[in-house]
């Protein structure tokens, strides 16, 4: 690759490093601004001042907040996010297995939408302004005016209270098989999928129409070329910068968006651990998994950047 690539792409890593780091601050700072007392919270209402002191000695509350940030930051960057208050056990450890169930969650829906919501935005440029553009665009729509937890309540509704066909309830445990964890995980997916496939759908689609109003679009059309070898040929490739930021950003959001749709499902994932510990006042459950969600939208973008700067013929063929 040539230089002003590659100095491109530093320049996004590097961007992407500073930024992280201010999210860890925006985590650090929100998370100790919120009423209350984690000292309070742990040992109750009938704590006695003595064990309240002791508690927040033990756990450095007393230094000032600059100290509790680098001390925090530091044993992040060692792979240490801490204790949870509420089961004085490792975040880390806790967090390994719902991560995994997270991602995979995520994975199968992205299966499920990117291919479909590619071919939709493909076939309603070919059909545009016509019946079958209208019908996809009709559902894009709809599916993108609902929210995911709407969404969610009708897929429990219909295909797991009224027909039968899947749990409602998406349990997932160690040496699951394949086929059941499928089966569990099927309703979540499908509600993410709905969620992100309209999005996905309509940039394919607006990026293509972008892209066939160029002049060698109409001379690929005074050539005779069927329509579809127009648009898989010349506008496709050349609208792909674009569709994969799309896409890459709804794949941050099936990562860090999972949240509702994981508590609507019970589905343990990093979702639910943090509504779990939200509740508890578990400041740092909340700090970790907020900066992992950070880390992997982050990433995610960071990753579409590149594959834009790469995929930019411009930029791979300078004049």
């Amino acid at each position: 690759m040539s230089s002003p690539i590659v100095k491109l792409i530093a320049q996004r890593i590097a961007l992407g490093i500073m930024l992280l780091l201010a999210v860890s601050v925006l985590i650090f700072v929100g998370t100790q601004i919120l009423p209350g007392d984690v000292a309070q919270s742990i040992l109750g209402q009938s704590a006695t001042p003595q064990a309240l002191a002791n508690l927040r000695e033990e756990l450095g509350l007393n230094d000032p907040a600059y100290v509790r940030y680098f001390r925090w930051l530091g044993g992040v960057l060692t792979g240490d996010l801490g204790t949870a208050l509420s089961s004085r056990q490792d975040i880390a450890s806790s967090l390994g297995g719902r991560l995994w169930n997270t991602l995979f969650l995520a994975f199968w829906a992205a299966i499920l939408s990117i291919p479909l919501a590619i071919t939709m935005g493909l076939v309603a440029v070919r059909y545009r302004n016509g019946v079958v553009d209208k019908a996809i665009s009709g559902v894009a729509l709809a599916s993108t005016s609902l929210p995911e937890f709407f969404i969610g309540y009708l897929l429990i509704y219909f295909i797991a209270v009224k027909l039968q066909w899947l749990p409602s309830v998406s349990t997932v445990y160690d040496g699951m098989p394949f086929i059941d964890r499928m089966k569990a995980i099927a309703l979540p997916a499908l509600a993410l999928t709905f969620v992100v496939f309209a999005h996905m759908m309509r940039m394919t689609r607006a990026a293509i129409l972008n892209v066939m109003q160029s002049a060698y679009i109409e001379t690929a059309e005074l050539k005779g070329l069927r329509p579809i070898e127009i648009i898989r040929r010349h506008a496709f490739p050349n609208a792909i910068a674009p569709i994969i930021n799309v896409v890459m950003l709804n794949l941050a959001f099936l990562v860090v968006g999972v949240v509702v749709v994981e508590v609507i499902f019970v589905y343990p994932g990093m979702g639910q651990y943090l509504v779990d510990h939200v509740s508890k006042r578990d400041v740092p459950v909340v700090q970790a998994v907020g900066l992992i969600f950070a880390a992997v939208y982050i990433g995610l973008n960071i990753i579409a950047d590149i594959a834009g700067i790469i995929a930019n013929p411009r930029l791979r063929h300078p004049k």
